[in-house]
């Protein structure tokens, strides 16, 4: 009998022969010819699947007849969770970060085995978890303080100096500029028939900062309110190019730089997005476990929905609890086909060079007109 375990069978297993860390404290692998019991991500050789049952927890294995593995310790997992717990409040409660040698010692961890815990359960180190909370309270502060200068040292920074080189590359624009709701600012855009639809791009000089589908300038202007938009020239063809490659063939643009902000939850969120492989989805309350909070399955839904970068930070590969496709921004049309073109491992059969022709978007629909971005 399998016992209480949130997901099906075939899902459980597929995990367990993925090694897949993002399950570990969601259910527990009991092999019943050894007596022992596993986390999914255990390296140990994989059992026969007969041999195998799912138990909610260790102690139902335990109740079961079965014993730890001494190699994942999978009992550890409560007290990892209790140790990255402890180790973001007290990241929050102290203006000045704590060093990592500090909050192992709070945690009675080795330095580098708490690094490791804290990156697996966070998708961030100690220390960029707390630069990533930082850069949050600035850009809080930044839209309230009556000064640039007041709103670092109510961020945390003790110096100027320190924020500046902090946040170098990371608000997409400077201290005043954001102040202003990204007034002066520049963003370039293009609307591009793809196989998928007609879809919206848009960047600064630092990267992408908008793809959407079915949108048009009058979307771009309510995302960006104060920003200066301005029809893509020759510039962004080289990126505009990667930008239809990527979402001719999902999957193939990692490398494709980004300018986007998000709070610090925000970034964990849409960088676990861009851990799971291309063709593989998880459920919120997958990606809310691996936060290590195993209630939070509405706060990444949240989180997923404020990704103004759809395919690049793929939203699209994350699904309801049971399995099916849930919602999505551009329609399930949209997402069953990115998934689709994933697994099969190949496009449309469109080279993205053949997708030259672009509609640049004006005020109103019926003011569009088919042009190329200049060379």
């Amino acid at each position: 009998m399998e016992h209480q375990v949130t997901l099906c069978a075939e899902s459980a297993w597929a995990a367990v022969q993925r090694r897949d860390r993002t399950f570990d404290g969601r259910f527990v692998t009991g092999v019943l010819s050894t007596g022992i019991y596993c986390r999914p991500s255990c390296a140990a050789r994989h059992p026969r699947r007969e041999n195998v049952r799912f138990f909610a927890d260790g102690a139902a294995a335990k109740a079961a007849g079965l014993r730890a593995c001494l190699r994942c310790k999978p009992d550890d997992i409560a007290r990892d969770q209790a140790a990255v717990l402890a180790a973001i409040d007290a990241i929050r409660s102290r203006e000045e970060a704590p060093m990592l040698a500090e909050l192992a010692a709070l945690t009675s961890y080795s330095p580098a085995h708490f690094q490791r815990v804290f990156t697996r359960a966070t998708g961030l180190s100690p220390a960029a978890y707390a630069r990533a909370l930082r850069q949050e309270r600035a850009r809080d502060a930044l839209s309230s303080a009556p000064s640039v200068t007041e709103a670092i040292y109510e961020a945390g920074y003790e110096a100027p100096s320190r924020f500046y080189q902090d946040m170098k590359g990371r608000l997409g624009m400077d201290p005043s500029e954001w102040r202003k709701g990204g007034a002066g600012r520049t963003i370039h855009y293009a609307r591009i028939e793809t196989t998928l639809g007609p879809m919206l791009v848009a960047a600064t000089e630092k990267g992408v900062c908008c793809l959407s589908f079915r949108e048009d300038r009058e979307h771009l202007a309510r995302r960006f309110p104060q920003a200066e938009l301005a029809e893509a020239g020759a510039d962004f063809r080289a990126l505009f190019d990667r930008v239809i490659e990527a979402v001719e063939q999902p999957g193939s643009g990692d490398a494709i730089p980004l300018d986007i902000q998000g709070t610090a939850f925000q970034q964990r969120v849409w960088a676990l997005l861009r851990e799971i492989p291309a063709g593989e989805t998880r459920s919120y309350g997958t990606l809310a476990a691996a936060l290590g909070n195993s209630k939070a399955g509405r706060a990444v839904g949240g989180a997923n929905g404020a990704n103004h970068v759809a395919v690049l930070i793929p939203c699209h590969r994350v699904v309801a609890g049971d399995g099916t496709l849930g919602g999505y921004a551009y329609g399930l049309e949209i997402k069953g086909e990115l998934l689709r073109r994933e697994r099969e491992g190949r496009g449309a059969g469109v080279a993205a060079g053949e997708l030259g022709k672009l509609d640049t978007v004006s005020s109103t629909p019926d003011q569009r007109k088919s042009a190329e971005i200049p060379r």
